[in-house]
């Protein structure tokens, strides 16, 4: 058996845990810089406030309608989710971490437990240890799972936020429910498709020929109708793999002209590509520097370039990213444009292990010694605490965060403080 636990409201929630005071009242996160709604509260929701919605425009509704307004606070979520997950495991060793607010858990040899009960004790035991609410959804394959998930989730008071798809009654009558819209791996244009020939749920995906599957949706789509029969067909993915491609970008909170600030960026954002790296021990072979100018800011010349710089070897060091990605900045910067977004994106990445050297080239593992010693400074006293000499070492860039809540569990200097009443 399968479950897919999913934390409610993920953002908000995390929020709320230690605001209580905005439980059952609407609460939307905004993304970075405060753009638009990425997370909205079921309060929320009712009031009409769209996913996407941008910020400036609905700033009078949310005024109006008392909603609460969260920037991003991303060093708290990741924090909680780690708690969550860490929970799980207690579980069952068979984990998935499939987003930061979702898992898949596989249960093997569990033949004599009363797995429903199981979902309800782990349910209580989140919500007791993190404040978390959660959903879990039971079945025998990971695409059933999903949608006893969206059951769980839908028919809360009935459910109790745990539903278990056991027997063959319960999974037609699921595959009934779920429209075909719904369904775990059903993309956009698939879905056109499929209800342009009378295909409207998850059931009537199921009674479609294998060959017709296989032509149109190939292999992963087979692969999703016997998972939606029951039949264990998508495995557990229990150890992520390492990213194809990293990139760090921003949008400025306001705009910059000068090249020694946007250098002073674009050096940063390859640090941050180079420490990402060095994380799951890849090294890339090339990168990508792209510059935009504020299409929204009269007067303004339109403007956007990007440049692609291969390395002479493959590498993480800090140094050496920095500098090129320099390079790249040099050849696209023009004079007189207001830069309102930049980013630093790399290619090619391959394990550091396996990388190939360069016989006429300086290798960097003379930076070796000294990227790890930036990595255990960084992580015994916090990021930022070491910059390169291109960077400014007075001041950190921040992203536009007008509405920025504590780092509760991260942040010693930001913890709840206890006052003893009277």
């Amino acid at each position: 058996m399968f479950a897919l636990v999913d934390c409610n409201n993920f953002y908000a929630s995390c929020e709320r845990v230690f605001q209580p005071q905005w439980e059952g009242k609407p609460v939307v996160i905004l993304s970075n810089n405060d753009g638009c709604v990425i997370a909205r509260s079921n309060e929320a929701k009712a009031l009409g406030i769209p996913m996407g919605a941008p910020a400036f425009q609905y700033k009078e509704q949310f005024k109006q309608q008392h909603i609460k307004v969260f920037s991003s606070n991303y060093p708290l979520y990741g924090d909680m989710s780690s708690r969550v997950m860490r929970i799980l495991e207690q579980y069952t060793p068979n984990v998935e971490i499939y987003s930061i607010d979702e898992a898949f858990l596989q249960f093997k040899g569990f033949d004599y437990f009363d797995l429903e009960q199981e979902g309800h004790k782990m349910r209580k035991h989140v919500r007791k240890w993190t404040g978390i609410p959660v959903s879990i959804g039971l079945a025998p394959t990971k695409a059933l799972a999903k949608i006893a998930n969206k059951i769980a989730k839908k028919f809360a008071d009935r459910t109790q936020g745990v539903y278990c798809i056991d027997d063959e009654k319960k999974r037609v009558k699921a595959l009934q429910w779920t429209a075909i819209g719904d369904v775990w791996g059903i993309g956009r244009q698939h879905q056109k498709r499929l209800e342009a020939m009378g295909i409207n749920n998850a059931l009537q995906f199921t009674q479609l020929p294998d060959s017709w599957i296989q032509k149109h949706m190939s292999i992963l789509g087979l692969r999703l109708k016997k998972d939606l029969l029951g039949i264990a067909s998508i495995q557990l993915e229990e150890v992520t793999p390492p990213k194809k491609g990293i990139a760090t970008t921003r949008s400025f909170e306001g705009t910059l002209t000068a090249f020694s600030d946007l250098e002073e960026r674009i050096s940063t954002f390859a640090t941050s590509c180079a420490e990402k790296m060095r994380k799951q021990q890849s090294s890339c072979n090339a990168l990508l520097v792209f510059v935009r100018s504020d299409p929204h800011k009269k007067g303004s010349l339109p403007y956007r370039n990007s440049c692609v710089l291969p390395l002479p070897y493959a590498s993480n060091s800090s140094i050496t990213l920095s500098k090129y990605a320099v390079m790249g900045l040099k050849k696209i910067f023009k004079e007189g444009i207001h830069y309102k977004k930049a980013g630093v994106m790399i290619m090619g990445l391959v394990p550091t292990a396996e990388r190939q050297l360069s016989l006429f080239q300086n290798n960097s593992d003379k930076h070796l010694a000294v990227m790890q010693s930036l990595d255990r400074v960084h992580k015994r006293f916090g990021p930022h605490r070491i910059k390169l000499a291109n960077q400014d070492l007075k001041r950190t860039w921040k992203m536009k965060q007008e509405h920025l809540s504590q780092r509760f569990t991260t942040e010693i200097n930001e913890i709840i403080i206890v006052k003893k009443g009277k």
